[in-house]
């Protein structure tokens, strides 16, 4: 059974810092990609940040490039979002996913390329 915890969101001023963790059990995920998404109240779920299986590859939503950070550890079987410079727009639970095709050579950033999911971890920007 494939599962996976969130943790590191909270309530933070606007301009503060956050560093999200996803760890991942009932997979080794070093043959797959990972990917962040949220959602905030009343809107649908969006793509943050992905890394490839490799970790050599990387890509961040606009709205975040310059701010945002993922990364891994496959020894730790976790994934990593670092979140710099925080505004009120960012406010939205936080997810991170699995991606269902090992060793995919780009990242993909449709939800429906994610076939497991983390229950979440809010996070709150306060202006």
């Amino acid at each position: 059974q494939v599962q996976l915890v969130e943790s590191g969101g909270g309530l933070v001023q606007a301009g503060g810092s956050l560093r999200l963790s996803c760890a991942v059990s009932g997979r080794t995920i070093s043959m797959y990609g990972m990917g962040w998404f949220r959602q905030a109240p009343g809107k649908e779920r969006e793509f943050v940040a992905a890394i490839n299986w490799s970790g050599r590859s990387t890509i961040v939503a606009h709205s975040v490039k310059g701010r945002f950070i993922i990364s891994r550890d496959n020894a730790k079987n976790t994934v990593y979002l670092q979140m710099n410079s925080l505004k009120p727009e960012d406010t939205a639970v936080y997810y991170c996913a699995v991606d269902r095709l090992p060793q995919r050579n780009a990242q993909t950033l449709s939800v429906l390329e994610y076939d497991y999911w983390g229950q979440g971890t809010q996070v709150t920007v306060s202006s």
